[in-house]
């Protein structure tokens, strides 16, 4: 298990909240919902709105990107602190057509200079099973490191 950076579940969520959605206006805009965040774990939602398909109606791939690389970057600031995403790659799995995205991050390690962390990223749509639809490994970057 890895370490948390805040002192309670709730005090994470609130830290996201105030940070990482209401200071960063695509993550505002998008209303991005912090589940969890704690111990090298993350967990968010997004309801999806048509401004956020492309052309086949399916959850464009921007979006798709974005909650994987929050994912990401959410699990790694629950152990490391602020951070920024050095870099990720994602594999669409398949075509993210739903109500609801959710994305899920977890630290695979946690080192001094960078941490990797993997996340996977569903559709959900009413009570249907969700669909896998990407997977996504990143190295996640403190800000002292990145400075």
């Amino acid at each position: 298990m890895t370490a948390s950076r805040f002192a309670s579940p709730e005090d994470s969520i609130a830290y996201m909240k105030k940070v990482a959605v209401a200071r960063s206006g695509f993550s505002a805009w998008l209303d991005i919902e912090p589940v969890k965040v704690w111990e090298g774990e993350s967990e968010l939602l997004l309801v999806m709105r048509p401004e956020m398909t492309q052309h086949h109606g399916y959850a464009h791939g921007a979006i798709v990107g974005l909650m994987a690389d929050n994912a990401c970057a959410w699990a790694g600031a629950s152990v490391a602190g602020d951070v920024v995403t050095g870099g990720y790659t994602i594999d669409f799995l398949r075509p993210a057509k739903g109500e609801r995205l959710r994305a899920r991050g977890t630290v695979v390690k946690a080192g001094k200079r960078q941490v990797v962390v993997r996340a996977d990223v569903w559709a959900e749509s009413g009570g249907e099973a969700p669909v896998h639809v990407a997977v996504a490994q990143a190295t996640i970057v403190p800000t002292e490191i990145a400075a």
